[in-house]
C-alpha cells in the first residue's frame, strides 16, 4: 500500500568548530592552487573579520588538528605547510559533493544504455519469454500470476506462454579525456574561470574512481602546448601566459584514446576562447586577433579526425561572445559532437548529465 510515513523530526547536529573551518579551508585551497600557507593566511584574515573561532577553539587548534588527522604536513626546517594526499582526496570529494551532490539521491546504476536485452541491471520493462532467454531473467511473481489468470487455481500449471521476462539494461564502460584550457584568458577581465574548471575536473575524477571504477579518465591541460596531468595534481593547476593550442590538446587526446580498449570513447573540452596557437617546427604560430583561418582550419581538421575515430567531442563554452560561439558551432558540426554554452555556475551539472548520457550504448 502506497502512502505517507511520518516520523519525529530529528534536527541535524551542528558541525564542530573543526568541521566548519575545514570546509572553508578546502575551498580556499582550490583558489590558492593547493598552497596551504596562503590558504591558512586567507583563513586567518577571514577569522579576524567574521569571528570563525572563539576562546575555546582557535586557529592554532585547527592547524594542530589538521596535522594530527593527516591532512597537513609541516616542514620542520622552514615551518611551512603542504597538503597531504589525504587532503587532496578530501578536496576532490568535496568538489564531488558540491557539483554532483544529487548522485546521493539517485538509484544505483546511472550508466545505463538505451537498449534492452541481456544486460546487468533490471529495468521496469516486461515482455513475453523467447527461446534463448536466461533463466535469471524470468520474473517468477509475474509468471505465476499469469498462470493463475490463464488457467485458474483448480487446474494450476505453468506453461511457456505464462512466462514473463524482465528486460535488463547493459551498463557500458567509457574512456573519457577531459581537456582544460589554461590559457591566460581563463583569468582575464576579472573573472576566475579556472577554479570552477578545476572543481569540475576534481569532481569528475572522484565520481569515476568511486562510482565507475571500470571507466577511465585522463586529464589534459592545454595552452601553447598540451600535456597530461595526474588526478593528484588537479588542486595545483594554474593558468599560465599561454595562447590556446586546441589542436595540440585534441591530438594528445586522440593518442590517449587510441590505446584504450573500451568501445565508448569521448572528449570533454572546457574552454573560454578561440584557438589562437599552432606548433610549427620548433616554434609557434600565434594570433590572438580574431579567428585566424589557418588556425581554425587546423582545428577543424583535428575535429574531423576525432569523428573518423568515432570519438565525439563535447565542448563546454564558458564565454558569451557570439563571434566565438559561431566557431564552436562550426567545430561541433564538423565532429558531430555537442556544445553547451554554460555559465560557470552550471558547468558541473552540464558535465555530469552529459557524462552519464554519453555512456549509454545500444546493446541487443
Amino acid at each position: 500500500m502506497l502512502g505517507y510515513r511520518f516520523s519525529k523530526h530529528k534536527p541535524q547536529p551542528d558541525k564542530s568548530p573543526f568541521e566548519k573551518l575545514f570546509d572553508i579551508f578546502k575551498e580556499l585551497l582550490v583558489h590558492t592552487n593547493g598552497d596551504a600557507n596562503e590558504a591558512l593566511s586567507w583563513l586567518t584574515e577571514l577569522d579576524k573579520k567574521y569571528k570563525l573561532t572563539d576562546k575555546d577553539y582557535g586557529m592554532g587548534d585547527f592547524i594542530n588538528d589538521l596535522k594530527k588527522r593527516g591532512y597537513l604536513n609541516e616542514d620542520k626546517n622552514t615551518g611551512s605547510f603542504s597538503i597531504s594526499s589525504k587532503m587532496e582526496q578530501s578536496i576532490r570529494q568535496s568538489s564531488l559533493d558540491q557539483i554532483f551532490g544529487k548522485l546521493k539521491k539517485s538509484k544505483s546504476g546511472n550508466h545505463k544504455t538505451t537498449f534492452t536485452g541481456k544486460g546487468d541491471e533490471a529495468s521496469s520493462d516486461r515482455r513475453e519469454f523467447q527461446f534463448g532467454d536466461a533463466l535469471e531473467q524470468i520474473s517468477m511473481t509475474d509468471s505465476l500470476r499469469n498462470a493463475q489468470i490463464n488457467h485458474g487455481t483448480d487446474d494450476f500449471h505453468l506453461t511457456e506462454n505464462d512466462l514473463e521476462i524482465v528486460e535488463s539494461e547493459h551498463k557500458s564502460q567509457t574512456s573519457t579525456v577531459l581537456m582544460i584550457d589554461i590559457s591566460h584568458s581563463m583569468i582575464l577581465y576579472g573573472e576566475d574561470r579556472i577554479t570552477p574548471a578545476k572543481k569540475v575536473a576534481m569532481a569528475l575524477s572522484e565520481l569515476i574512481t568511486t562510482r565507475y571504477p571500470k571507466d577511465t579518465l585522463d586529464i589534459i591541460v592545454f595552452g601553447n602546448d598540451a600535456w597530461q596531468v595526474q588526478i593528484k595534481d588537479l588542486p595545483y593547476l594554474q593558468v599560465g601566459p599561454y595562447h590556446t593550442n586546441t589542436v595540440a590538446g585534441l591530438e594528445l587526446a586522440m593518442d590517449i584514446l587510441r590505446r584504450k580498449k573500451n568501445p565508448n570513447k569521448q572528449i570533454f573540452m572546457i574552454t573560454d576562447g578561440k584557438p589562437s596557437c599552432l606548433k610549427e617546427g620548433d616554434g609557434y604560430y600565434q594570433n590572438s586577433f580574431g579567428l585566424d583561418r589557418k588556425i581554425v582550419n587546423k582545428t577543424l581538421n583535428a575535429a574531423a579526425a576525432c569523428k573518423r575515430l568515432k570519438i565525439p567531442i563535447t565542448t563546454f563554452m564558458i564565454a558569451k561572445d557570439p563571434y566565438l560561439q559561431q566557431f564552436v558551432e562550426e567545430f561541433t558540426e564538423t565532429n558531430q559532437g555537442k556544445a553547451f554554452y554554460t555559465s560557470l555556475k552550471g558547468l558541473g551539472e552540464y558535465i555530469f548529465e552529459d557524462y552519464t548520457r554519453n555512456r549509454r550504448k545500444t546493446v541487443r
